[in-house]
């Protein structure tokens, strides 16, 4: 049976861990949350300045946000009890970060590309407990990310030689992953970068997952992306799904547009763009442990990373 084509969709009441009986949050409590509703595809909204796509409670650890100013236009914001990365996906800005116990860090004018498909992002990674103020030095368009954490670890400016760029896969399954906030960096949940799909191709493939506790070959973590499309008409599609055996399992197919951003709770999550149209999405995890490659390949499909 083909997957279903829909913009929302059940989610299941547990994965191998259990993955309900953990969930912390105000959905804990909801009648939304026992009846396993969420809206996992959501849609671009383009009215500018600063929009919260992921409210914080809907997912277990990570909530995410898009901030667009116009120049000389700032921002501040208090971390909390959360860390935090920005992807500068467009224009320049500079950040003044206030840690505890720590100095003032100031990244002046970073950034300086033109769309999310002009080179290798540049991030930063604030610490929770933070102040930060960012001021646009030309008009400025930004993801704000962030998941739980007691790190203490210091603020980090991700770019150049720390923004590890691969191409991987091969034939129309080829694609370049930017890795910038990953192992190397000191964090407590996060993990980010950005995956870019020539016109017709396949990522995240073969279908993987990352759901169930056993390390180090796969743990347990939660991912959000977040869609762009070159030309902006063009369009995409991401096949989220579980395994036939799951007893809370789903199989939905998404078209994803320019702006969309999908939630990734559990489950394989393989993405194509439409033959025509360079797809790139911004990719975060946060989950019970940090392990960055920490995946299972589909069975039916691993063969093809061999074949």
């Amino acid at each position: 049976m083909w997957p279903q084509l829909t913009t929302a969709t059940r989610l299941g009441s547990n994965d191998c861990r259990g993955w309900l009986a953990t969930f912390h949050g105000p959905l804990a409590t909801s009648h939304r949350f026992f009846e396993g509703l969420m809206d996992r595809l959501i849609k671009a909204r383009k009215n500018g300045k600063f929009q919260q796509i992921v409210e914080p409670g809907t997912l277990r650890f990570l909530d995410f946000a898009t901030l667009q100013l116009g120049k000389g236009e700032r921002h501040s914001l208090s971390t909390g009890a959360r860390e935090y990365v920005l992807d500068m996906f467009s224009g320049t800005v500079t950040l003044v970060i206030n840690t505890p116990g720590r100095s003032k860090e100031i990244y002046s004018r970073i950034g300086k590309r033109a769309d999310v498909f002009s080179g290798p992002p540049v991030m930063s990674y604030i610490p929770p407990n933070s102040q930060l103020e960012i001021k646009a030095d030309s008009a400025a368009d930004l993801g704000i990310f962030s998941a739980p954490s007691t790190c203490h670890a210091p603020a980090a400016l991700l770019e150049g030689s720390t923004v590890i760029s691969k191409q991987v896969g091969r034939d129309n399954w080829q694609r370049t992953v930017h890795s910038a906030l990953g192992e190397n960096v000191p964090a407590e949940r996060l993990l980010a970068g950005e995956t870019l799909n020539p016109p017709g191709n396949w990522s995240s493939f073969p279908p993987h997952k990352h759901d169930c506790s056993n390390p180090p070959h796969e743990v347990v973590l939660e991912e959000v992306y977040y869609f762009r499309v070159k030309p902006a008409q063009g369009f995409g599609f991401i096949w989220t799904h579980t395994a036939p055996d799951d007893p809370a399992g789903f199989s939905n197919v998404f078209v994803v547009e320019d702006g969309d951003t999908v939630l990734l709770p559990k489950g394989y999550h393989p993405v194509v763009g439409a033959p025509g149209y360079e797809l790139q999405y911004t990719w975060v995890l946060a989950g019970e442990e940090r392990r960055y490659g920490a995946w299972a390949d589909d069975p039916q499909h691993a063969w093809v990373r061999n074949g």
